[in-house]
């Protein structure tokens, strides 16, 4: 028998020329010389930066719109005491708005934002000069609720009324007409608190302002010093605006209750 292994092709011979002849046929995806390869990336932009910027944009628009807000609008205030309980408490959050008085009358009965009067004595709150000014910018921009140095409590009497507390039901009168309190805690009277008792005309450009908890609020009446309302009324441009609503926390969050009934039928003062 004649051996004709010499005649073969190697083992494996004919699969490696078709593979050969098979990436002949296929066509040279490579490029050019000094054309740019189809999938080549652009140089990308420094993604950081690109970032950064971008939020220093969105910080500062937030920042602006803020201001915008609490300067024209609404500005955000805590409260730190119990004075108007139940009204509101302490740790509330809540909005004022800016368009009373400046844009819109006051009226009895309106729950105010005021600065501390001159006559009502110094800020006791004293931080350092540093913590000062870096909390004033943060308020100033809206980021932070107004603080110690701004006062809530409603408004009882209006410029010229003639305020007298208490008659032998225990009401306040105002301008000879007694009104029945429907916002004071349950149990508390109209002359709870100290320097309870007070016979006073608001003067021109001012207004009498009291807590809702009487037996726990230092108001016009703590510093009706002179004893005719000069000193313990607050003037209207003291004022930061109306309370319209709470907006912390979220179980409390709704607008302030309206009292106007308890006032409606109080005459003009007498000229």
């Amino acid at each position: 028998m004649t051996d004709d292994s010499r005649n073969r092709p190697p083992s494996g011979a004919s699969s490696d020329a078709s593979a050969h002849r098979a990436a002949s046929d296929t066509p040279d995806d490579r490029p050019a010389p000094g054309e740019v390869p189809a999938t080549a990336e652009h140089p990308r932009p420094h993604h950081r930066w690109v970032f950064l910027r971008e939020l220093a944009i969105v910080v500062v628009i937030a920042l602006a719109l803020s201001f915008l807000v609490k300067t024209f609008l609404v500005q955000p205030f805590s409260i730190p005491s119990p004075s108007m309980e139940n009204t509101l408490i302490t740790g509330d959050r809540i909005l004022v708005s800016k368009f009373t008085p400046q844009h819109s009358a006051l009226h009895r009965g309106d729950v105010v934002v005021f600065s501390k009067p001159n006559t009502w004595g110094p800020d006791e709150s004293n931080p350092g000069p540093v913590k000062r000014i870096v909390k004033d910018a943060l308020i100033g921009v809206g980021v932070l609720p107004g603080g110690p140095d701004h006062l809530v409590k409603r408004v009882i009497g209006l410029p010229g009324d003639h305020i007298v507390c208490c008659n032998s039901k225990d009401q306040i009168t105002i301008n000879g007409y007694a009104i029945t309190e429907k916002y004071l805690p349950p149990g508390e009277k109209s002359d709870d608190g100290p320097d309870a008792r007070f016979d006073i005309t608001v003067p021109a450009g001012k207004v009498w302002v009291l807590g809702d908890n009487r037996a726990d609020s230092a108001d016009s009446r703590v510093h009706n010093l002179d004893g005719k309302g000069v000193d313990g009324t607050v003037p209207v441009s003291d004022i930061t605006g109306q309370v319209v609503a709470i907006a912390w926390p979220i179980s409390r969050i709704g607008g302030l209750p309206t009292y106007g009934s308890v006032f409606a039928d109080v005459p003009k003062p007498r000229p």
